[in-house]
């Protein structure tokens, strides 16, 4: 008896923003060892001053994510002529934040990895009907709000059970974007395969190292060689393209939808409580207020010496103000200390930056009296942004 089947058709393949090199007068540079208050602003970059090769306007500027590697690799940076200021961008309200675009038309968000990943949930979640453009690598997504191609970006910053995302912390340093929001997303992994594969059919599973990482028990338990991909979605799209038989992918729901695969099974990952913290970027910071829960992001350094990060610190505790989160980074392009020493006994030890998320608005007057407090002493002091708290999984 012949049956009839309809063709199953995947959506095309829509190559991500691939990594872009940035003009030597594109790179920051910043004075680690000069307090805040002596750093000078980076000029804004207007949509009006870019140019792309082939194109007499800025229209190429709102091309899809296909197109976007053309137009970033199109133009250099550019500083704003001065007749240009008052167009210039100015401070959000927090309730702007999360509005469409002053044009009206839908805002364009920028994300990492490919349709379907958890962080392009994460951009829809924060910019509810907007446009989400996906990109091949973090920095990609930075530069390209830095240039006008998109209006916001959603990284993730931290995992519950994975930790820190380091490279991010590293890119907020090295990029002129602020934190405007974050957004909480529950992660729930799902196991993938082609139609018509069985799990008894399965020899190995694709996905990023942290998602395999998650769901180790349930992979070991059901035989499954781990292999790593770049990211959750990227896996779904191999495994389906590819139409392999005898592997999976640990992925989305979305992605399984996306990629017109099958679920072998559900919330796969060995302990419910996943959720990951996305921070929402923008060229420019919002203006606190005091009307909802406030979180503020810096970066400092201190000189070495006992007592330096307790004395940081207590700028904070003196206040009543909460910690949610330190992290420390190497201060790269500077040299071990005491390195250069004749005496090999003496002590040698590195530079470093610290993350300090806290709970208040630079609205509050304790907040600002703390880190007026704080760049007293601080070799290097820099607030990244004063931003709504999510408090949608509280």
């Amino acid at each position: 008896m012949a049956a009839s089947t309809a063709k199953q058709t995947l959506p095309p393949r829509l190559p991500p923003l691939s990594p872009v090199r940035l003009a030597p007068e594109c790179s920051l540079r910043l004075n680690f060892h000069s307090p805040l208050r002596r750093l000078r602003p980076f000029p804004f970059l207007k949509a009006s001053s870019l140019r792309v090769e082939g194109s007499g306007n800025a229209d190429a500027v709102r091309a899809r994510s296909m197109g976007v590697q053309a137009v970033l690799d199109g133009f250099p940076y550019r500083d704003a002529p001065k007749e240009d200021a008052p167009s210039l961008p100015k401070p959000l309200s927090s309730g702007e934040s999360s509005n469409s675009a002053t044009d009206g038309s839908r805002l364009r968000v920028a994300y990492q990895g490919v349709s379907g990943a958890y962080s392009e949930s994460a951009a829809e979640k924060a910019y509810p009907n907007c446009e989400a453009v996906p990109c091949e690598q973090f920095d990609t997504a930075f530069q390209a709000v830095e240039r006008w191609i998109v209006d916001r970006a959603v990284l993730p910053i931290e995992n519950s059970l994975g930790g820190s995302i380091h490279r991010n912390y590293d890119l907020l340093l090295r990029h002129r974007l602020h934190i405007v929001g974050e957004v909480k997303l529950a992660i729930r992994h799902c196991l993938l395969a082609n139609h018509n594969v069985k799990l008894e059919n399965l020899k190995r599973v694709l996905s990023h190292p942290q998602a395999l990482a998650q769901c180790e028990h349930t992979l070991t338990k059901f035989g499954l060689v781990r292999e790593a991909a770049d990211d959750t979605a990227g896996a779904a799209q191999h495994v389906a393209y590819s139409k392999l038989k005898d592997t999976g992918a640990v992925a989305s729901e979305s992605a399984a939808k996306i990629y017109n695969m099958n679920i072998l099974a559900k919330d796969i990952q060995d302990d419910c409580d996943n959720v990951t913290r996305f921070l929402m970027l923008a060229r420019e910071p919002i203006i606190p207020d005091r009307d909802r829960p406030y979180k503020t992001s810096i970066v400092f350094s201190l000189e070495e010496g006992p007592g330096s990060l307790f004395k940081a610190l207590a700028v904070f505790a003196l206040r009543q103000i909460n910690l949610t989160k330190i992290e420390s980074r190497p201060l790269r392009r500077h040299r071990i200390q005491g390195s250069d020493d004749n005496d090999n006994s003496s002590p040698k030890y590195f530079d470093y930056l610290f993350y300090v998320d806290f709970e208040a608005s630079m609205a509050e007057e304790k907040a600002q009296n703390a880190l007026s407090h704080l760049d007293e002493f601080a070799t290097f002091l820099k607030v990244l942004g004063s931003y709504p708290v999510d408090t949608s999984m509280i």
